[in-house]
């Protein structure tokens, strides 16, 4: 007899919501550290110059290994100028070399100290490298040195946020409301942080204000929504989300939202029409095709299921859950030879992850396909 205990392959609601419409700041390069200022080096060495104008066309053909190369030969040639390692740590940077273009930034601002641009680039890269510390270092000096620019104070919170210095990250994020009151990003990061420390009375008065402030933000009601529903209060929780819907009905995440919504009340109509509407706002919605997998076995809509975790087997092609769900589909069918198949593809999965429950149910289900 087929077992109906598939894997949940979607957020918790509550998870799900805390991610919706929040993303990190966009941490790119101030544009006085590109590396076009190369060029503009106050050395007139004839090699140099020809170093600069050449490593500059590699850039704009977007040759960026080639161009690191001259650069590097132009800062043999002058290693005094800031702006030289600057352009070889963008361009490492580019090629996601974070370790490399820490390196060289670190040279830039031990030849310009004062220049805050180098300093927040040389944050972007340490937290893109993994040492969140220096990235905090680089950039509290580079708000120091540029106290008027929000995005040193974004991006600082954003590392002290993934380090769980809640407190300092929300102080951050406060500096931006009182340099820019009209900028709607630090509410939500700040509603975010909250909401991550479960301090959800708190962030629900702090958004009820937000939200009143920006009546159009469809993200502030979606972080209203999980501290509502993480407060039990389902109803309004759900008024929330259908409040963010009606603001921006053409954001996936909002409908995934809102199947995982339906989904838990077993709404599962509604569920699977809010999930194929997030599917076709964004094709590559792994949630949102999860859920219509779901919605499906639980249907015992084996066909379809079948359909949907193909496709979900390509968006994300080592999760050993779909491989899971889709052998429990395969079953459904009698489709035995492809159901051994996929559970033998999500054991392997799930042992390579070292997940000894999940490589147990998966030989569970194995024993009872054969």
């Amino acid at each position: 007899m087929l077992t109906k205990r598939f894997f949940p392959l979607t957020l918790s609601i509550s998870a799900s919501l805390l991610l919706t419409g929040l993303t990190f700041p966009d941490l790119t390069y101030a544009q006085t550290s590109a590396p076009l200022l190369i060029a503009q080096s106050n050395n007139n060495t004839r090699q140099l110059r020809e170093l600069l104008r050449q490593g500059k066309e590699y850039v704009d053909a977007g040759r960026f290994s080639e161009a690191i190369a001259l650069y590097q030969q132009a800062s043999v040639l002058d290693d005094s100028d800031p702006k030289i390692f600057s352009g070889i740590g963008y361009l490492q940077a580019q090629l996601g070399n974070f370790s490399a273009a820490a390196n060289a930034y670190q040279i830039a601002v031990s030849l310009d100290p004062n220049n805050a641009d180098f300093y927040y680039a040389l944050g972007y890269s340490l937290g893109n490298a993994g040492d969140d510390n220096g990235a905090v270092n680089a950039y509290t000096r580079a708000s120091q040195l540029a106290p008027r620019n929000v995005q040193n104070y974004i991006a600082l919170g954003t590392i002290l946020l993934r380090q769980g210095n809640y407190n300092e990250a929300i102080n951050a994020y406060e500096r931006v409301i009182n340099l820019e009151p009209e900028n709607r990003e630090p509410y939500e990061l700040i509603a975010k942080t909250l909401i991550q420390q479960q301090q959800y009375s708190e962030a629900i008065t702090f958004l009820q204000s937000a939200t009143r402030q920006f009546p159009r933000d469809a993200g502030l009601y979606l972080q209203l929504a999980v501290a509502l529903i993480n407060q039990g209060d389902l109803e309004q929780g759900m008024t929330a989300l259908d409040q963010a819907n009606r603001l921006d009905p053409n954001n996936a995440q909002v409908n995934v939202s809102i199947g995982q919504m339906l989904q838990a009340q077993n709404n599962y109509e509604g569920a699977l029409e809010a999930y194929q509407r997030a599917f076709h706002l964004d094709p590559r919605s792994i949630d949102a095709q999860a859920g219509i997998g779901e919605i499906y076995l639980a249907q015992e809509n084996y066909l379809y299921a079948i359909v949907s975790y193909l496709t979900l087997a390509d968006l994300t092609p080592n999760h050993p859950g779909v491989y899971y769900n889709l052998g429990l589909a395969y079953m459904g069918r009698n489709r035995n030879r492809e159901a051994i198949e996929a559970l033998q593809t999500s054991l392997e999965l799930y042992q390579n992850e070292g997940n000894a429950q999940g490589a147990k149910r998966a030989q569970e289900l194995l024993r009872q396909v054969n």
